[in-house]
């Protein structure tokens, strides 16, 4: 009879192979939302008309382009956590499809946060920030969930990929996820302050890789 760590180890079997799905459709569908979000996003930055001088009415427009901004680098920093994960798998299954369409409803809402948020920047900002933290949340807690159900089925993820990377890679999701979680509370109660959260974690998410390749030169 076999050990339960022999057991762990190898295939599920014939019978379950059709459990599996090839990762061709994930990525390629996956992809396709990314960028028709990002597409949305800045289709909804307002231009100026004809009729006033271009330079002030862009700057009235500041909100529309920050909005833009954070959720860009939102957006940036789930595709790469997307791609980074995809590269440990080998296979999907029925589950991490569906978790990951679920994934891509919360992304697939982000231009109408966005947009409600920097709509009502103003007036009844406190509700406006809190569904956009609501939304951030929830896209990143189902991408932290995505990579906790690979780090937890062995059978999805390649042979020569360790736990220990999955597992930091989850670790890290789980902090955004703390931060996000911190950022709607303080919307509630103080939403200039959340808004500028955002903000600097925009400004982190472009400078951390130029910080990086400093450092390696």
């Amino acid at each position: 009879m076999a050990s339960k760590s022999e057991q762990s180890s190898s295939p599920r079997g014939v019978e379950d192979a059709a459990d599996f799905h090839p990762l061709d459709r994930f990525n390629a569908f996956s992809d396709g939302v990314f960028a028709i979000v990002i597409t949305l996003l800045v289709l909804e930055l307002p231009v100026p008309p004809a009729t006033v001088p271009v330079l002030p009415a862009l700057a009235e427009g500041w909100p529309d382009c920050l909005g833009y901004a954070i959720s860009f680098a939102f957006v940036g920093g789930i595709w790469l956590s997307h791609a980074a994960l995809t590269q440990y798998l080998k296979r999907g299954d029925a589950v991490s499809f569906r978790l990951n369409l679920v994934l891509l409803l919360f992304v697939s809402l982000l231009p109408f946060s966005t947009h409600l948020m920097v709509l009502h920047i103003g007036e009844a900002a406190r509700e406006a920030v809190a569904v956009y933290g609501v939304n951030l949340f929830l896209a990143s807690g189902m991408m932290t969930a995505l990579i906790y159900y690979a780090a937890h089925d062995r059978y999805l993820v390649v042979d020569d990929v360790t736990d220990d990377k999955i597992s930091r890679a989850y670790r890290l999701r789980r902090v955004y996820l703390i931060c996000n979680a911190f950022n709607i509370m303080v919307g509630l109660v103080a939403p200039a302050v959340a808004i500028g959260i955002y903000t600097a974690l925009t400004f982190a998410f472009i400078l951390q890789p130029l910080i990086g390749v400093r450092r390696k030169h």
